[in-house]
C-alpha cells in the first residue's frame, strides 16, 4: 500500500518519476501544483522546462481560432467563446424545457436537457474524449517474487480547464494493485471514471473470486449504468498473471509480456 502521486505539476517532464519520489521520500500521498514542481526539482529532476512543442502550440492556436471549442465548461455564458464566463442561473433556467444561451461569435446557441435536477449540454464532453485527445499510460508489473507495482502517467484531457485534475493520480481510479490479489489499469474519461474508482473495484471483485474478465466488465458496467455514453476501458490481471480487458465507447488495446515471451503481445478488446 505504498503510494506517491503528483497532479497539476508544470515544468517537469517526468511526472511518474516525481510520483515515485513522493512515495520514496515523503509521508504524503499526493502533491499538487507549483509546490509539486518545486518538490520534484529539489529531488533532482530536471526543471523548470518548457514542455510546449510546435505540435501542441499549433493545436492550441487552432483551438483558439475556433472560439475555444470544444471545451469542458457547462452552465455558463457566453457560449461559443473563449470567455471569460459567468454562471447561468440554473434555478431560472430550469423553468423552461429548452433555453437559448446568449448568442456570441456567429450566433452559437446551446440546447439543454433536464437530468437529475441538473442542466447539462446535450453535446456533452463525453463525445470528444477519445484516443486522439488524451494520452494516459497505465501499467502493472508483477515481479518474480510476486510483488505488484502499478503506475499511471498522463498529460490529462486536451483543452481542459486550467487546474483540472483527472483520474491519473487518484488511488484506485486509474490504477490499483495488491500483492494478494492482482492489479488494474484504466484509461478514458477520467472525470467520469474517477467517481467510481474502477480499478479499486476491479481488484476487490477479484479478491471476492471474480475472474479478471468478469471483474473488468463489472467495473465498466457500473459506470455505464449511470453514464451510458462514457468512453473508457480497464485491464485486469490477477496475481497468477491471468489478464483481461473491458471497454465502452471505443476499441481498446493493451499489451502484455512475460518472461516466457520473446515479444509484446497486443490484445484488442471490443466494446
Amino acid at each position: 500500500m505504498e503510494i506517491g502521486a503528483v497532479a497539476a505539476m508544470r515544468y517537469v517532464k517526468d511526472g511518474i518519476k516525481a510520483a515515485k519520489l513522493v512515495m520514496e521520500h515523503s509521508l504524503h500521498t499526493l502533491l499538487v501544483g507549483e509546490k509539486a514542481t518545486d518538490f520534484a526539482i529539489s529531488m533532482g529532476l530536471p526543471g523548470p522546462i518548457n514542455l510546449s512543442s510546435p505540435e501542441s502550440l499549433e493545436k492550441w492556436a487552432n483551438w483558439r481560432q475556433n472560439h475555444c471549442q470544444p471545451n469542458f465548461w457547462k452552465n455558463v455564458a457566453p457560449a461559443g467563446s473563449c470567455g471569460p464566463y459567468r454562471p447561468i442561473n440554473l434555478a431560472r433556467a430550469s423553468d423552461s424545457v429548452k433555453h437559448e444561451v446568449e448568442q456570441n461569435q456567429g450566433g452559437v446557441c446551446q440546447e439543454w436537457f433536464q437530468s437529475d435536477s441538473l442542466l447539462e449540454p446535450i453535446n456533452s464532453h463525453l463525445k470528444f474524449i477519445d484516443h486522439h485527445n488524451h494520452d494516459t499510460i497505465s501499467m502493472a508489473v508483477i515481479d518474480k517474487m510476486g510483488h505488484i507495482a502499478v503506475g499511471t502517467s498522463t498529460n490529462g484531457a486536451t483543452f481542459k480547464i486550467p487546474g483540472r485534475v483527472g483520474d491519473g493520480p487518484i488511488p484506485g481510479s486509474s490504477s490499483y494493485g495488491d500483492d494478494e490479489v492482482g492489479a488494474c489499469g484504466a484509461s478514458g474519461d477520467g472525470d467520469i471514471m474517477m467517481r467510481f474508482l474502477p480499478c479499486y473495484q476491479v481488484v476487490e471483485s477479484m479478491r471476492r473470486g471474480m475472474e479478471p474478465r468478469d471483474a473488468a466488465m463489472d467495473a465498466i458496467s457500473r459506470i455505464a449504468s449511470k453514464f451510458p455514453n462514457f468512453v473508457g476501458a480497464v485491464f485486469a490481471v490477477n496475481k497468477k498473471g491471468v489478464h483481461a480487458g473491458a471497454c465502452r465507447g471505443w476499441t481498446f488495446q493493451y499489451s502484455v509480456r512475460n518472461s516466457s515471451m520473446h515479444d509484446v503481445e497486443v490484445i484488442t478488446v471490443y466494446p
